[in-house]
């Protein structure tokens, strides 16, 4: 997908002076991202549609005919784009693809809508920096270490060492059970990883959000992801898989792996779809499961 934001180029749009190239696709709210949708959906002879803006985002022909199945296909689009290219995702550079595509009348329509959005997310980021800093509380003389050093079980408390994992594993509290036996095939075993499994290695008292990035980040090697039903209900594993994500876009470091533990009635994630699974459900495939599992967890 697309890995660089370009420079503004003219056109309509927005009139305002802000400058949209640093404004990263969140701003953008549900109305906007509906009503593009309303334009950009629907397969037209005479005008770019949303397989259009596709291409120009750099999007490959098996890419886009997997998001031809979502119920919209644009949403789907801007959200992996986001997720893929965080620091190009921007909405100046989205705006930049509609008038290469001739889509004036998206541009015109939105304008007000965009600039609404990006000026309130611009309001928000400042109130969050004008928030006044938190003093420290003098509470004890023990030397006190940084707020992600002392994280895990093992690490140092007073920061001169830190816990590093093969995996970072991924899933929600009703997938507790399967994640118990994980650890028994795959740490107990001749395989002998290192698992980062929160509720287990994780220590209590931090943001759970700062944590989590540290971790998949800069002490795991690689993320298990534990896909069921529930999975798709939890804000945390959402923001872990997206992160993840990021971090190899279109898994090209083979960093992210999805596992999938129980059948499932809902559609399997969107985002993950592009990436090979290890599928604990399959009954013909079980037998080398965990084999398949530990191997590409040890890779170098």
């Amino acid at each position: 997908m697309d890995t660089a934001p370009a420079g503004p180029e003219p056109g309509p749009g927005p009139s305002s002076s802000l400058d949209l190239h640093a404004v990263p696709m969140v701003a953008l709210n549900y109305g906007v991202r509906r009503r593009l949708g309303l334009y950009l959906n629907p397969r037209a002879a005479a005008a770019a549609d949303w397989t259009a803006l596709a291409e120009e985002l750099g999007c490959e022909y098996l890419e886009i005919r997997r998001l031809e199945a979502q119920p919209d296909p644009t949403a789907t689009l801007l959200e992996e784009w986001q997720c893929r290219c965080p620091g190009g995702a921007t909405v100046g550079r989205l705006l930049d693809l509609l008038r290469r595509l001739d889509r004036h009348d998206v541009l015109l329509d939105l304008a007000d809508s965009v600039e609404e959005d990006c000026k309130k997310y611009l309001q928000r980021k400042q109130e969050q920096a004008n928030q006044p800093l938190q003093v420290p509380a003098v509470d004890s003389s023990v030397p006190k270490t940084s707020e992600l050093m002392g994280i895990t079980t093992r690490d140092d408390p007073y920061g001169n060492g830190t816990e590093m994992f093969d995996a970072f594993i991924c899933y929600c509290q009703k997938d507790l059970q399967f994640v118990q036996e994980m650890i028994r095939e795959l740490e107990q075993t001749e395989f002998k990883l290192k698992l980062c499994v929160f509720d287990r290695d994780v220590l209590p008292g931090t943001c759970v959000w700062s944590i989590s990035g540290e971790l998949i980040e800069r002490r795991c090697r690689r993320m298990v992801v534990v896909i069921s039903d529930d999975y798709l209900e939890s804000d945390e594993c959402d923001f872990q898989t997206k992160f993840a994500l990021s971090l190899s876009p279109g898994a090209r470091l083979k960093r992210l792996i999805p596992v999938k533990c129980k059948t499932m009635k809902n559609e399997f994630p969107s985002i993950l779809r592009f990436i090979t699974i290890c599928d604990y459900t399959n009954p013909c495939t079980k037998k080398w499961f965990w084999t398949r599992l530990a191997k590409s967890l040890m890779l170098p």
